[in-house]
């Protein structure tokens, strides 16, 4: 039996890529601007060779670092979850998903507002917690739903639960999903229902997410076909549509995924399990709240060293991120960084994996890891290097 857990921390990256410009993130910097908060203490990750990473020896280095690290650049085009989760499991993205930086176009918002039966407000790049104080009395008073959008490839919907019952708004979203195909075909649709009274609306934790299904084979998928377990922690499941899981585990926010994945760590599988920690991008990344950054990501360090006590001497495991988004800049957007690549084992050799050309390099490791061939998957394996 053996046993992968891959954690991705949402948006936690590590300084900008060389193409970063053209995305409008030059100087990007996730890890060097939340390094500088008071609440930054990550002892448990320096330990495994956090800053023993190309451009992170701020963090301070150590002399044996306990695992294999490196920092992987993303050859996808785009910074968002869907592309990064992508090609962390082996597709590489050559064209962006669709963006409305204008909003949605009428022959989208018509058929929706037909297939839904309610008129729609905003239709237009908002922030999510801006676009419910806005728009969130009209909605009360009119039932109208809140159609926004944001830098990435996202349809998202907003609606109070007192108007619109969650499973309403999921219906809703299904509903957009099928009509947003073809060159409309976004990575996200979106929902998200919020809570309170006038001038003191919150969203809740009910987020879910509609994604576009994969467009190629994912490591996912060749883990199913050979009878491994591919368990999805958290949003995992719906970034892949469902695709390639034989378990979801829909768990909200970092503690929840947490927990669910200490839960995890004590069950007998065989296979993967995949794990996103959502808050750093969703709480803090998206909202420029750098203390609140550092304090999740110490949060994480802090519960890292109970986790690997629970795993097993055949157990690996895996920490990376799917993009950056840098609470230090002028944006709320996504931002395109390096990402870290910490891998760790009872029987995992500690040396530096460097610079790895695609974040599939991951993809391509494990399904080696598993006896698999990667058939058409990107991505060069590192398993070799760092076995035992």
């Amino acid at each position: 039996m053996k046993r992968v857990f891959l954690i991705v921390l949402d948006s936690v990256g590590i300084g900008a890529l060389p193409d970063a410009a053209k995305f409008g993130d030059a100087g990007a910097d996730t890890m060097g601007h939340i390094s500088r908060s008071e609440k930054f203490s990550v002892p448990n990750l320096r330990a495994l060779g956090l800053g023993n990473i190309d451009g992170l020896s701020y963090l301070g280095t150590e002399e044996e670092p306990k695992a294999s690290y490196g920092k992987c650049a993303e050859l996808s085009q785009g910074k968002d979850t869907t592309i990064g989760h992508w090609e962390i499991a082996g597709i590489i993205s050559e064209k962006p998903l669709p963006t409305y930086p204008d909003g949605f176009p009428a022959e989208v918002i018509e058929a929706f507002e037909k297939a839904t039966g309610r008129k729609t407000l905003c239709n237009k790049p908002y922030s999510g917690t801006e676009v419910i104080k806005d728009f969130g009395e009209e909605h009360l008073r009119t039932g109208a739903l809140i159609v926004y959008t944001s830098a990435d490839s996202v349809f998202q919907i907003a609606a109070h639960e007192d108007i619109v019952s969650t499973e309403t708004l999921y219906e809703y979203c299904r509903i957009a999903r099928k009509i947003l195909c073809g060159k409309h075909s976004v990575g996200r649709v979106i929902a998200r229902p919020f809570k309170g009274k006038e001038g003191n609306f919150t969203r809740t934790a009910n987020r879910r997410d509609f994604s576009l299904e994969p467009y190629g084979t994912t490591m996912l998928d060749i883990l199913k076909e050979n009878d491994f377990d591919v368990i999805g922690v958290g949003k995992i499941s719906d970034i892949f549509a469902g695709k390639g899981i034989t378990r979801a585990v829909l768990s909200h926010g970092n503690a929840e995924c947490m927990e669910a994945s200490s839960a995890l760590s004590k069950e007998n599988f065989n296979g993967l399990c995949f794990i996103n920690l959502v808050d750093f991008d969703m709480k803090y990344g998206h909202r420029n709240d750098a203390d609140g950054y550092a304090a999740a990501l110490s949060e994480f360090d802090a519960w890292l060293p109970s986790f690997m006590e629970d795993l097993r001497d055949e157990d690996i495991l895996i920490i990376t991120a799917d993009h950056g988004c840098d609470p230090g800049d002028v944006s709320t957007d996504h931002t395109r960084e390096y990402t870290p690549l910490l891998v760790w084992g009872k029987n995992i050799r500690s040396i530096s994996l460097g610079v790895r050309n695609s974040f599939a390099d991951i993809a391509a490791t494990i399904l080696d890891c598993f006896g698999l061939e990667k058939n058409n998957i990107s991505g060069e394996s590192f398993y070799s290097q760092i076995r035992g």
